[in-house]
């Protein structure tokens, strides 16, 4: 069986995963979606002289290094290929709902999922109204990851110029209510095609977040019946084959900050001792026979 792994060269878990699928087929290809060719007349896509069309399957772990719109455009091009008969995993339609945070946001409201309170404007004063009544909040951008590009910010005098320089390079503002986190950690619960395989902590270290590029770190976690449930209910709606579900425990229980579709298998492996790589190439294996 030949099956194409979608990554970036170099990436940790790109780079663990296309290994685990050459170890269990015998095949190897990370494709670099920056480099394919989409060829919509002969509905043929070509990646370094090989024919992805032809392949028996993709699996997706990163369509680009750094979250962002144009990442929106690789994921058509891979929807274009699963539709032509070439199975993906993740489907491209359900990683495009959980790329954007604010469509992803939207659908874990409509499901009635708890949620920090979140506010969206591209009006300045109403982005310092939101500050204010929130205290401190956090300005997400709509496409980032390990929170980069994030601004904690509180109402005070410095709000307005803190504002103003974040609304020029996001005029969409994401706000959301700045949380205090039990323990000073947040929790990535993790499924596979929807079924609950584990979950482990990413602990402070010396930010105000819990980002492995901000000094956090992970760390082995028992979750509660609750806290799995509620990730559960919220990546239901995605429907898809690999994703963690970031939760944070708070002093009125727990609420999700967002559903992911390129979470990584470093802090599984580290805090929990699972090889998630290997358990999802066999449950791709599984549904391809």
């Amino acid at each position: 069986m030949k099956i194409g792994v979608v990554g970036t060269p170099s990436g940790w878990s790109s780079e663990r995963l296309a290994d685990t699928v050459a170890r269990t087929t015998g095949y190897r290809l990370l494709i670099n979606m920056k480099e394919i060719r989409l060829d919509l007349g002969q509905k043929a896509c070509w990646f370094e002289g090989t024919n992805l069309m032809s392949l028996d399957a993709l699996i997706v772990k990163k369509v680009g290094a750094r979250y962002s719109s144009a990442l929106l455009n690789r994921l058509e091009l891979l929807r274009v290929m699963n539709e032509h008969g070439l199975p993906v995993f993740s489907k491209p339609s359900s990683m495009i709902a959980v790329l954007n945070r604010l469509s992803c946001t939207a659908t874990l409201q409509q499901a009635n999922i708890p949620m920090p309170p979140t506010t969206l404007t591209e009006n300045i004063d109403e982005a310092l109204e939101a500050i204010k009544q929130y205290g401190t909040a956090v300005l997400k951008p709509l496409y980032s990851s390990k929170g980069r590009g994030m601004v904690i910010v509180s109402d005070t005098k410095d709000a307005h110029k803190t504002v103003r320089e974040y609304a020029s390079v996001f005029p969409m503002m994401y706000i959301q209510k700045a949380i205090d986190l039990k323990e000073d950690k947040d929790l990535g619960v993790v499924f596979i095609q929807g079924k609950y395989l584990t979950t482990y902590a990413r602990c402070k270290g010396n930010s105000w977040n819990t980002t492995t590029t901000s000094g956090g770190y992970y760390e082995k976690y028992t979750p509660s019946i609750e806290i799995i449930e509620l990730a559960r209910k919220a990546q239901h709606p995605f429907k898809l084959d690999f994703t963690c579900v970031d939760v944070a425990i708070t002093s009125e229980g727990p609420v999700v900050f967002e559903v992911s579709a390129f979470g990584g298998f470093k802090g599984i492996l580290q805090a929990q001792g699972i090889d998630a790589a290997q358990l999802y190439v066999d449950a791709v294996m599984k549904e391809l026979s």
